[in-house]
């Protein structure tokens, strides 16, 4: 299906996460792949939303970022270390399988 769920792992996000998720044929990139950790929290938004891609994080920033109205493609949060990497897969595995794109944008999923 070519209109599935594109996540992008902030700096904050264990990396085991992305590639358990590629191995199981989730689209995912992350901050350290494209150079993007010094970058600010609207920088980052905005590349992941021009690219469709939905903001996995632990930073708080990004939450205040979407009640002031910050356009993004959707934002998954997880507050750190209330979760385990294994879990983290799951949820994003499961998102990947019920949410479409436009149920995400502009939507925040807490993990």
């Amino acid at each position: 299906m070519a209109d599935r769920l594109r996540f992008y792992l902030d700096q904050n996000v264990d990396l085991t996460i992305a590639r358990a998720l590629l191995g199981r044929g989730v689209d995912v990139t992350t901050a350290v792949d494209t150079g993007r950790c010094a970058r600010s929290d609207e920088s980052q938004l905005a590349m992941a939303l021009r690219e469709g891609r939905v903001v996995v994080t632990h930073d708080q920033d990004f939450l205040v970022l979407h009640s002031m109205r910050v356009p993004h493609a959707g934002i998954v949060y997880a507050r750190m270390g209330t979760r385990t990497a294994s879990q983290m897969v799951q949820f994003l595995k499961l998102a990947y399988d019920v949410l479409s794109p436009q149920e995400m944008k502009g939507h925040v999923e807490f993990a």
